[in-house]
Order: structure tokens, then sequence, then C-alpha cells
């Protein structure tokens, strides 16, 4: 379980950096490679990580390690841009730490993103597809140890961890857009090495539709505190386990970058829909 104090010493430190009653209403962690959306934001306003005592640094070259704030079509947004991995060796608590900031800061509303390898055979790389729900297939749990009253219930409700209003302002966004949006399961996985042949299939065969190295446990987290959450996941590559293609990193990136430009535009269309507070 994350340290409350420790959680609240970066809200802190976040606040006296941040204009005098600014609010974001809407959370976004940016996956690989999706750096871009941010070129949206209006009047952004940095706060490094190393600036955060006690906040994990990301150690991937594709994530900035940083928080931005300003605002999408008026609405006061944080922007996680980078965030951590089990795979670079850091706790579920700590892969989980810039949800709970963000949280704190008062956000209500959080989107997901991430880089994802597409499973299901129809789905076409440098798609987006909307996460309906997820496969927690790390064997790691952020809500592990002492419970936190404060935060959530010691057993929270994880059957609909995806917000239903939110995907049906996302679907309606897309297709006004003209942009053709997937709709699946995403299986989140520890790596970092990718999947298998044969652990690609037995995936598939549990009914996950993409899959990656993150989320997760950040869905967990962001229930556990009761925001809404929509997920999007970037097709950057597609693994059929009978004609598997190798998967470079720099190809994934290259694909997430593009893929990115799309996620911004769907992103800045949609959100003021999905800021409005639930009743």
């Amino acid at each position: 379980m994350q340290n409350l104090k420790k959680v609240q010493m970066c809200i802190d430190r976040i606040f006296s950096q941040l204009p005098q009653g600014f609010i974001p209403a809407v959370g976004v962690v940016l996956g690989t490679g999706l750096g871009g959306v941010a070129e949206a934001l209006e009047s952004a306003l940095a706060v490094q990580y190393a600036s955060l005592t006690g906040f994990p640094q990301s150690k991937v070259a594709s994530h900035a390690g940083r928080f931005l704030f300003g605002t999408v079509n008026g609405v006061p947004v944080v922007l996680q841009q980078g965030r951590c991995h089990l795979y670079e060796g850091y706790s579920p608590a700590e892969v989980c730490m810039g949800v709970r900031v963000m949280a704190g800061l008062g956000i209500h509303t959080l989107v997901i993103t991430n880089a994802a390898g597409a499973i299901n055979p129809h789905f076409a790389m440098g798609n987006i597809m909307l996460i309906e729900d997820h496969i927690n297939m790390t064997g790691k749990s952020p809500l592990t140890g002492d419970n936190e009253a404060a935060w959530g219930p010691r057993f929270p409700d994880m059957s609909a961890p995806y917000d239903a209003t939110l995907a049906t302002h996302l679907e309606g966004t897309a297709l006004g857009l003209g942009m053709r949006l997937e709709k699946g399961v995403y299986v989140g996985i520890q790596g970092p090495q990718l999947e298998t042949r044969a652990e690609t299939r037995m995936l598939r065969g549990f009914g996950a539709d993409a899959v990656g190295m993150s989320t997760v446990l950040e869905v967990i987290v962001a229930r556990h505190m009761g925001l809404r959450v929509a997920g999007l996941s970037c097709l950057t590559n597609k693994n059929l386990p009978d004609c598997m293609e190798k998967a470079e990193l720099d190809d994934i990136i290259h694909v997430a970058n593009q893929v990115g430009g799309k996620l911004g535009t769907l992103l800045t269309a949609a959100l003021p829909a999905m800021a409005a507070r639930p009743a």
C-alpha cells in the first residue's frame, strides 16, 4: 500500500508551484511514445518528477518524467508524461503513485493510455482500442498491505472498472471525427520481455484483444479512490502466434508517435464532455 505521507508531500509541493485556484478536473496518463498529446495543452506548466521528494523516476527513454498542467478546450487537466513500471524494479505502490497524486490534486476522471500489441487478429496496427475491461496477469496488486481508509475500501469493486458513460463519449467523438475506434479487453503483464507465440495464443484464449506492460495496476488504484476511468490502447504492433513477426522497440515507438496524433485529436475533442463532474 502507498505511503499517504509521501503522497501528500508530493501534492503539497505541486500545489506550491501551480497558479492559485488551479484544480485539474481530468488526469491523463501518457504511455510509451504518446507524449505528443501534450501539444494540445494550453498555458502548460511542468513539474518534474525529480523535484518531488520520494516520487519514483521513470527510467524508460521514451517517458519524459514530469507532470504537465494546463487547459485543453477550456478544461483544466494534468498530464502524467511518463510512468513507472514493475519491470523497472518498482513496487506496485510506486507504479501507481502518480494516480494517487493526481487524485489528491482534485481530478475526478482519469484517462489511461498505453502502447499495446494487438492480439485480436481483426485489429490493425496503428488503430486505437477503447478498453472495455482488463485482465491483470502481473501477479501483483497495489492494494496489498494495510488499507488506507481515507483513500478507499479494503475490497474495492472491480465489476466495471471502465466507466460506461466515458466510453460512450469517446465512441461518439471518434465517430464524429471519422476515426476508427476498436473495443476490447486489455491484458497487463509484467515484462519487460515481449510475448512468445505460446503466450500470445494463451492470452488470446483468455479473451484478451491487446497486451501491454502497464495500466491494470493504475486502474485498480483509480477505482480504489473512486475515480471514473477511461482507457485507450494505441496498437503499435500485431501479435499473431501462427505468423509471429519480430517486434523491435524502435518500431513500436515510431508507430506510437504516429498514433499519438490521432489520440491527441480524439482527447482534445472528447475532454469537455468527459470533464463534467459526475452526479
